[in-house]
């Protein structure tokens, strides 16, 4: 049985197509931490800690780990916890790296994502055979456009309109006035036919001013509101006072935070994260809790390199509960870019191929391990030190 031999970081930065911010965000998306792990057998699987210092659960429950954070966490306490780890034994993967040091669950993904995709070349099968199999082939894409002007908003929304793209993200939650003016202009550029969903990031102070900004643009029929306050009984107070259903991000970290959310009676969806819970293990935990209460779900993340968001749609094809479209990149090199901005939040990226697109969805790769084979020359171009 080949076994963990060992685990490295590697920092890189991508080069971004546009500025992507949100709400509170204070650094720039791309500067993210690879781990390279080795088998006995010389097999190599890659993971990926989006790492953000800004983002982390409500009134401090969660905390962020920065790029720095991450690869003192993986070098320090991870990756000699993993060492000897039999390949497919995630379970006890998780309770060796839960037993060296409590939280820090993105570094935590970072390593299991490559024990994921060590696992499935080992068994010549994609990652979704081992979370359980496809809940579907393809997994439609939702557009973040972030907070940047209105009017380039408008432009980039008549753009994605015309690409195929069905579902826009817009971030609000900065100030009333210019998120009812970005979503009216959103909602004229794309099209009757697009799908429109707001997202604060905890922006609005009160449950109160969170309602009375939504029904200032509720005509524009919004798909759902997601996050607009801090706090799960806040945004459940939001949850029972608009029509739109409300979306929990920042409050749905693991499978307790859901059985918190669903004992308030009001939220109806649960942004699920690969790197939230810790990994994909218990991001499925996620999935499983919320499809008892009917709760639906989508899979929702930090924007991440190719390396990173293979993992995405690797669970957003496996979780039955994962049926919205789902808020992720769509992770394209740049020989291969050729115009198109749907999903496409970087310059480059570090996969060998492109991951494809037919009719605004990502066709679910079927490579062994995470899918796609990353590109050693590309990780090396965009490597930093920190």
């Amino acid at each position: 049985m080949p076994s963990i031999k060992s685990v490295e970081t590697v920092v890189v930065q991508l080069p971004t197509r546009r500025e992507h911010k949100w709400a509170g965000l204070t650094e720039v998306i791309g500067r993210y931490v690879l781990v390279k792990m080795t088998d006995t057998d010389g097999r190599v699987g890659w993971g990926e800690a989006p790492a953000l210092k800004d983002w982390g659960g409500e009134f401090g429950r969660y905390y962020g780990e920065s790029a720095k954070i991450v690869k003192t966490v993986i070098e320090t306490y991870l990756a000699p916890a993993v060492i000897g780890v039999d390949l497919g034994n995630i379970a006890e993967l998780h309770k060796r790296m839960d037993a060296v040091i409590r939280g820090y669950p993105y570094s935590k993904a970072a390593v299991e994502f490559g024990a994921y995709d060590l696992t499935g070349r080992w068994l010549n099968v994609p990652v979704h055979v081992l979370l359980g199999g496809k809940s579907r082939d393809r997994v439609a894409v939702t557009h973040s456009i972030g907070l940047i002007p209105v009017e380039e908003a408008r432009v980039e929304a008549a753009k994605l309109a015309d690409e195929g793209i069905r579902t826009i993200k817009v971030k609000i939650g900065v100030d009333p006035e210019r998120d009812v003016k970005m979503v009216r202009a959103v909602r004229e550029a794309a099209g009757a036919q697009m799908d429109i969903c707001v997202d604060a990031n905890e922006g609005y102070r009160t449950p109160g001013e969170a309602v009375q900004t939504y029904r200032r643009f509720e005509d524009c029929r919004i798909k759902y509101f997601e996050q607009p306050v801090m706090g799960i009984e806040r945004i459940s107070e939001v949850a029972r006072r608009i029509d739109a259903p409300v979306m929990a991000d920042e409050s749905a970290w693991n499978g307790h935070d859901s059985i918190q959310i669903i004992a308030q009676g009001q939220v109806q969806i649960v942004s699920i994260y690969t790197t939230k819970a810790g990994g994909l293990y218990k991001a499925m935990e996620v999935g499983a809790i919320c499809r008892a209460a009917g709760i639906i779900c989508n899979v929702n993340g930090s924007i991440e390199t190719g390396v990173g968001n293979l993992a995405n749609v690797q669970l957003a094809a496996a979780a039955p509960a994962a049926t919205l479209s789902c808020v992720i990149p769509v992770s394209v090199p740049a020989e291969a870019q050729t115009g198109q901005i749907g999903g496409i939040y970087y310059k480059d990226d570090l996969l060998v191929a492109p991951m494809r697109v037919e009719d605004g969805a990502i066709v679910v790769p079927d490579g062994p391990g995470m899918g796609i084979d990353v590109d050693l020359d590309k990780i090396r171009k965009y490597q930093i030190e920190l």
